[in-house]
Order: C-alpha cells, then structure tokens, then sequence
C-alpha cells in the first residue's frame, strides 16, 4: 500500500510536469509580447523625436523583420523577399525543430530597433524583461536558445537590407536652401527651423516603384493678388481658424501629431514631444487587432503591412513637397492678409503640399480596410497618454478623412493639400494592396 502510493505520487508529479511544460507555448506563443514591443518602439520614437518620415522608416523594417519570424508559424503566410524592392529570400529555420514564433519575433524586432534609434539603453531594459518572461514561461532551453538564434538571423537579414536604402548616405546631403521666390517655402516660428528631410525622395521605395510614381496635380498657381484662387484658398484658412468649432479644434488637436512642438512661455521656450502621425496610425493597427482577437502572424502582418503603406506614403508626399515647395498658410496669410495671424496648430518645418496626414492617413486606411473591412468601427484612445480624449470612429476610411481635414482646422494646410493628399495617399495604397501579398491564398486569386 505504501509503495503504492509513491508510484502515484511520482506519477501525478510526472503528469503535472509534463501538463506544465506543455503549457508555456500558452504563455508564451502569443501575440502579447510582439504588441508590447511595437509600443516600446513608439515610446522611444517619441523620446528621441525622429522625424515623421524617419519613424515609418523604423517602423517598416522592425515590423518586416517581426513578420517575417512569426509567419514560420502558419505556412498560409508568404514572405516579403522579391516583393519589396531589394528584399531577398529570408534564411529558414531547422527543419523538425521546435521553435517559440513569438520569441523569435522579439528578437528580430527589437535587434532590429536598437540598430535604428539613439536611447539603445531604453531598448535593452525592456528586451532584457521580454527575454526573461519568455523563459519564465517554462519553455525548454533548446526551444529559447533555437528561436533568439532564429530571429537574429531573420534582424541580420533585415539590417543588411536596410543598409541599402540610401538613410546613411542621405545623413550628408545639404540642407535645404532658402529661396527668393515668394511662392515657396519659408521657415516658420516659434523655432525657425530648418527643413525637415529635403531628400527623403532619395530613399529606395519599399513597394511603389518610384517616389515620383504617384505625383499628384500641382498645387494652385501662387498669387499675391486679392480675389486669386489662391489668395482665396488663403483666406479660407485663416477664416476657418479664426471659428473653430469646440469639435474642429478638438479634431485638429487630436491629429496634430507633431514630434517636436515648441513652446514659448514670455522669454523661455521648451519643447513638447508627442507621437508621430505614423505612430498614430501604428496605434490604431493595434486597436484593430485587439479587436479582432489577432494571433501572433495576423498582428504582425497587420503592423508591416500598415507600416508599408506609411513608408512609401511619405517617400510620395515628400517628393511632392521639395518640387512644389509651396509656402505655408502661416506665412502667406500673415504677409498679404493678417499681420496678426497665429494657427492654432504650431506650422510643420517643411513645405505645404501635399499634405502628409492626407497621403499617409488615406495610404494606412486602405490597408486597414483591406485587412479588417470596411464599416469597421473602433475606439482611438491613442491620445489618451498626451492629455487629449478619446475618439470614436465607424471606419478607417471616416478617421483618415478626419485626419485630412484637421489640417486645415489647424491652420497649417489649404484645402487643395488635403483632398489631393486624399487622393494621392487612397490611390498609392490600392497600389500596394494589390502588388504585395502575404497570404497564399490572396496570390492564388490572382493567378
């Protein structure tokens, strides 16, 4: 009786150890972790305040390589090899070995982030967490050990490919020049700063097949004489700005996802960081997924894919901006129409046209819309964190409209940017939908 019990006892313990190793693919084979580090890259973006087109660059690449380690776990999902410009094929796993996908996908991701931001020691702190809650999920070591050296690779892939596209080499190129032409762009206070990325054109496209692939009708001929169009434009602007609604400057507040906003206090300026407008739109990807009760692959293809049509959205808009070089509402109007003038958001440092929350916000919806459906309704609490509410929208496509029109409200845009940015940023993201795949099942349709 007594030996009896013992082999029972041993045999529960036995069963109890095979259920708990068993169970940390529960733990941790999961889209959690992958969730957590997008938002570690956001915070950091935000902290060490990259430009807008900079952050979707970030973006791109960390979500790249994210997918492209978890899709191993579902063989319906494609790789982005020879199909993003310059992207060969992707190093395989071991056949018949045990991996943990959603480690190997933090790894990559966050390999990735640190080579691309400043505040490495904010990145660190947080894989070093990250790791050890994926050990602590009891998973074999072999399994840890396969899946860190998996997702390495699949960063060192993505670095490699990254180093290509001209970033370095574009760190060196002059800064912008101020011209005579009153037509054009001048720099805008409180900081007078200098243009913002005059040769982001130059960065190798990851979908679209030229910056200049989507060039959008040019801008309104420029006139200082009253009763012009464009004086007329003009004119909108400061109207619009000197009613705002309580609604139109909550909406323009809420959009303005500016990185670098200064603050001038009598004789003391500081600055206040906030969200990129990719960032934002980054955020909502996570809302949707939440949402719809993701996995590991679909989150990941939802975040690179999103990330995409942000990259290439602002490689477009930002091609427009340095040919058309159109000067900003703020100077204008102070000039020929309101000495007195202020807008109610603080003026971008780089031209007018088109405009960029237009282009990328249309570019972004499309592919939301295409992943999630249309008439899908979500809550956007990404400004909850910068002291702004909440806003509720019953599509995509109605947030990527708000978002356009906010920059009028704002006072930093004429009508023209934002519904040609519309346009510009809806037609480039079609694109893309239609040229990359990341389903089997979506290449055999169109086959």
């Amino acid at each position: 009786m007594k030996y009896t019990f013992i082999i029972v006892t041993l045999v529960t313990i036995a069963m109890s150890c095979s259920k708990e190793k068993a169970d940390w693919r529960k733990r941790a084979e999961n889209a959690e972790r992958v969730h957590r580090s997008i938002k570690q890259i956001t915070d950091i973006i935000v902290h060490d305040i990259f430009s807008p087109p900079v952050a979707s660059r970030i973006y791109t690449y960390v979500s790249v390589a994210g997918y492209e380690a978890a899709r191993q776990e579902n063989e319906k999902f494609v790789s982005y090899a020879g199909q993003l410009t310059g992207l060969e094929a992707f190093p395989k796993p071991e056949a018949g070995q045990e991996y943990c996908h959603a480690l190997a996908a933090c790894q990559a991701m966050l390999k990735v982030g640190r080579a691309l931001v400043f505040s490495e020691d904010k990145l660190d702190d947080f894989y070093a967490k990250t790791m050890q809650e994926f050990k602590d999920s009891g998973m074999p070591d072999d399994v840890f050990e396969r899946s860190v050296a998996y997702g390495t690779a699949v960063a060192d892939h993505v670095m490699a490919w990254s180093s290509k596209d001209n970033y370095k080499q574009s760190r060196s190129f002059p800064k912008y020049s101020i011209l005579d032409d009153p037509a054009t762009w001048k720099p805008t206070p409180p900081a007078y700063m200098d243009a913002v990325e005059p040769h982001w054109n130059k960065i190798r496209p990851f979908a679209i097949d030229s910056a200049s692939q989507f060039k959008p009708k040019p801008p309104t001929a420029f006139s200082s004489q009253k009763g012009s169009e464009f004086y007329i434009q003009a004119q909108e602007v400061h109207d619009v700005g000197v009613n705002l609604t309580t609604d139109q400057r909550e909406i323009a507040s809420f959009w303005d996802c500016n990185p670098f906003v200064m603050n001038v206090k009598g004789h003391v300026m500081f600055a206040t960081k906030k969200i990129s407008p990719g960032g934002h739109w980054m955020n909502i990807t996570h809302v949707a997924c939440l949402k719809s009760n993701k996995g590991l692959v679909e989150s990941m293809e939802a975040y690179s894919r999103v990330a995409i049509s942000l990259v290439d959205g602002f490689i477009s808009c930002w091609d427009e901006k340095y040919r058309s070089r159109l000067i900003r509402p703020e100077t204008y109007i102070n000039q020929y129409i309101d000495e007195n003038w202020v807008p109610l958001l603080q003026t971008p440092p780089f031209p007018e046209y088109t405009s960029g929350h237009s282009v990328i916000s249309s570019a972004a919806a499309v592919t939301l819309t295409n992943l999630f459906g249309d008439n899908y309704s979500f809550t956007d609490s990404t400004e909850v964190e910068f002291g702004l509410t909440i806003r509720k929208f019953s599509s995509f496509t109605q947030a990527s409209e708000e978002a356009a029109i906010s920059r009028l409200y704002g006072g930093i845009h004429y009508m023209p940017a934002c519904k040609n940015g519309i346009v510009q940023g809806s037609t480039l993201g079609n694109f893309i939908v239609q040229k990359v795949k990341t389903r089997k099942s979506d290449i055999t349709k169109t086959n």
